[in-house]
């Protein structure tokens, strides 16, 4: 499916708007980890090689570095984390005190790192390492934002695909400014990150987020590959709570439906009198009190059940938002990575 929202733009078009490219950046890679220990060997070497590969093509400046962020892992993955960063100078760990969450791990390495750029990514080896550096030539080219987007889903199950798009759908449809198909792997400049770090969101949904920041972005298109090792950190529970982070994050559309059920209630209601009362006039099949009795009770309960748990969703966002507790607190931080100045 292709959409034509008004901050995308295709980054080969600015290569040739802007000849001359901007220098090559530090570039630090940034990935949330929770109980990654089957696919972390294979992810750290398939990543230094590519820093390596990029210092050497002149696509990234020297100090370019991996940022694991161990999101309260119950395995072996942050000692795992320490002895790559020991034998390894390009990667770093931060860990935090507690499992927080894939989005809040991602803004904590994302605010944390250093670097001209970062690109963040999952552990699982499912995002195509190879769109990085097409992603770099993009920022290059004067992009701030870089998007990487699956080009297809026909490794999904039926279920994953048609759910995934009708909630995109969804989201258009309320008014919430996402892009189709792309997830939480992308490249975002310093200057990007600093104007994130504005943001005090207590529920983080950042695919929905990053777009508000209003800066050049542009696409890139990737295969996603089934995952190297392990299992899923994203059961359906876990997706559907995102999914509603997104629409009560940045919608109050849910809240104005509860005016339009209202209404439509009180029609059927009125309806309903008008069935009865001739039911009772012309006919003789009446049932004497079911009708004024039964079906307006159901009806209002449930409707008033919905309504009541939609607003106090918002009240707990409300509620939660004020008491400002952090959102993360770092235990500790190995490799030599933080030593960078930002530039």
């Amino acid at each position: 499916m292709e959409l034509h929202d008004p901050w995308r733009l295709d980054f080969q078009k600015g290569l040739a708007l802007c000849p001359e490219l901007r220098p090559a950046p530090v570039v630090s890679l940034v990935l949330p980890c929770f109980n990654e220990q089957e696919v972390l060997p294979e992810t750290t070497r398939r990543l230094v090689a590519l820093l390596a590969r990029l210092e050497a093509e002149g696509g990234a400046a020297p100090g370019s570095a991996i940022y694991y962020v161990d999101d309260g892992s119950t395995n072996c993955t942050w000692r795992l984390i320490a002895d790559y960063a020991a034998a390894f100078p390009c990667v770093c760990g931060i860990k935090l005190s507690r499992n927080r969450g894939h989005q809040n791990a991602l803004l904590c390495g994302l605010l944390t790192a250093p670097g001209g750029v970062l690109v963040s990514l999952d552990a699982d080896l499912q995002d195509d390492l190879e769109a990085i550096p097409r992603m770099i030539e993009a920022y290059r080219a004067g992009s701030e934002i870089v998007c990487a987007v699956r080009r297809r889903r026909d490794a999904d199950s039926f279920f994953k695909r048609t759910s995934a798009e009708a909630y995109y759908r969804l989201l258009s449809f309320l008014g919430v400014q996402v892009l189709f198909n792309h997830a939480d792997f992308r490249l975002m400049s310093r200057r990007a990150i600093e104007s994130l770090r504005g943001y005090e969101e207590t529920h983080l949904f950042l695919r929905g987020l990053i777009p508000q920041l209003g800066y050049r972005t542009s696409v890139v298109e990737f295969e996603r590959a089934p995952r190297f090792a392990g299992e899923s950190k994203y059961p359906l529970r876990k997706m559907l709570s995102l999914a509603w982070q997104g629409v009560t994050s940045f919608t109050a559309y849910p809240l104005r439906l509860i005016t339009g059920a209202g209404a439509l209630v009180s029609l059927g209601s009125l309806l309903l009198a008008a069935w009865a009362l001739g039911i009772r006039v012309f006919t003789d099949q009446a049932v004497p009190g079911w009708a004024s009795a039964v079906i307006p009770m159901y009806l209002l309960g449930g409707v008033q059940l919905l309504s009541l748990g939609i607003i106090g969703e918002y009240l707990a966002k409300v509620y939660e938002s004020t008491k400002k507790r952090p959102r993360f607190h770092v235990e500790s931080v190995c490799g030599n990575g933080f030593d960078k100045e930002k530039p």
